[in-house]
């Protein structure tokens, strides 16, 4: 029977905004720490004990592991796959450094992300999709609201990672994504996270991001082509070539500053951007369009 996987992450508030000492557990630590998220689990949902359970015990920043295809929970599948022990009952397995304290390559983080208040490690459970399907739907609905950790499994997180961590707590990848959506509209980024969230759910889907005075972006097939104008295209894409451009030059100022701020974030969550030069001569939609 085909094998199935629930994606989650073991979310780590951290105190003050304060970066961890370590970028990943030593190999036992990280096993003692799996062993803690299993039990934890365990006793919110009935079956988590029958499936495997995959972490990777490195953190990273909460937009690294919402990336098209889940390429971070992903990395987990592939080494689950390879993990010896198969069809010998359910299984335990965790990733963490070399035994010289090197980071294999799929527990690196993203150094540009680095410095985050919340910091996540992926895990997995998998199993047959009949065993994996009511456990699935139970922690979907239990986690986001019961899924604290046991003092006993934050304080191994905290002592391994020579960390202050105010609150750890266990979320699915689809509560992560709820509370990313939340933060963005806080700051003012929830038209950019339309385009994010379709990358993640939809990946075949074509959204735009096109309401002035926004920067005008386009995603398909998992990249997005934005607009980049010249001060003249911009004038006329957004003023009808009206208006005396000295005056609107800090509103064109701002507005490459914006789309700097939108590259970046869509960057952070592995969605590639392809600049398209307008120079304001052809309509704009119909250069990200072609």
């Amino acid at each position: 029977m085909a094998e199935a996987v629930f994606r989650g992450v073991f979310a780590l508030e951290l105190a003050g905004g304060q970066a961890p000492g370590k970028a990943a557990l030593s190999q036992e630590a990280a096993g003692e720490l799996a062993v803690g998220i299993g039990r934890d689990l365990a006793r919110l949902v009935d079956g988590v004990a029958g499936l495997d359970l995959v972490l990777g015990a490195a953190h990273f920043d909460p937009a690294e592991a919402l990336r098209p295809g889940w390429s971070l929970h992903h990395r987990l599948e592939e080494l689950h796959a390879r993990a010896p022990g198969r069809n010998s009952g359910p299984r335990m397995v965790a990733f963490g450094a070399a035994a010289d304290g090197g980071i294999p390559m799929p527990l690196q983080a993203d150094p540009a992300l680095v410095g985050g208040g919340l910091r996540v490690l992926p895990f997995i459970l998998a199993g047959t999709a009949e065993a994996l399907g009511p456990v699935a739907e139970a922690l979907e609905e239990k986690l986001l609201a019961l899924g604290m950790a046991q003092p006993e499994t934050a304080l191994l997180a905290q002592d391994g990672f020579e960390a202050r961590i105010e609150h750890a707590r266990y979320f699915s990848v689809h509560d992560l994504a709820a509370m990313m959506a939340m933060q963005y509209d806080n700051q003012g980024l929830s038209a950019l996270w339309n385009l994010v969230e379709a990358a993640l759910l939809a990946p075949q889907a074509v959204e735009w991001l096109d309401a002035g005075p926004e920067p005008l972006l386009r995603l398909e097939g998992g990249e997005v082509r934005m607009a980049l104008f010249d001060p003249a295209g911009w004038c006329a894409h957004y003023h009808g070539g009206q208006g005396d451009f000295d005056k609107l030059q800090r509103a064109y100022e701002l507005f490459l500053a914006r789309q700097r701020q939108l590259a970046a974030v869509l960057e952070a969550h592995g969605i590639p951007v392809l600049y398209v030069h307008c120079d304001g001569q052809q309509d704009a939609r119909s250069l990200l369009d072609s």
